[in-house]
């Protein structure tokens, strides 16, 4: 079981705009700033989620956050590309994880792909 993560940023300002905007329609906010360089984001006020500004990024992480339902990774995507993010990955089904995976992906500012995921079913609408 994971306690928190932790990545690194090359602008932390930048970065923190970034995630406030990105998760905030999946319910996490920014809980802490450590100064200028870290800042951290959760729920409940138990922080998961950290960014740190390092000399040089590493890409290639993939972190997916858990979405309530379909339209909060919609929301997410829509909130995260207006923010600067880039998609890599638009919302849909990805009935090849599972028949019910409905994710987004997008990369933040500094490459790291960032998932919304939803794995209940579609609501119905009757």
């Amino acid at each position: 079981m994971l306690d928190h993560v932790t990545i690194g940023v090359s602008d932390i300002e930048r970065s923190k705009a970034f995630y406030d905007s990105a998760l905030r329609p999946l319910g996490i906010e920014r809980l802490y700033a450590d100064g200028p360089t870290f800042a951290g984001y959760g729920a409940e006020r138990k922080a998961f989620f950290w960014i740190g500004l390092r000399d040089a990024s590493q890409t290639g992480t993939h972190i997916a956050f858990t979405a309530e339902d379909r339209e909060a990774v919609n929301q997410f995507h829509r909130a995260a590309l207006a923010a600067g993010g880039q998609d890599n990955g638009p919302p849909g089904l990805r009935p090849h994880y599972h028949e019910n995976y409905y994710g987004a992906f997008i990369l933040d500012l500094d490459g790291h792909n960032i998932e919304a995921v939803c794995h209940r079913p579609a609501r119905s609408s009757a």
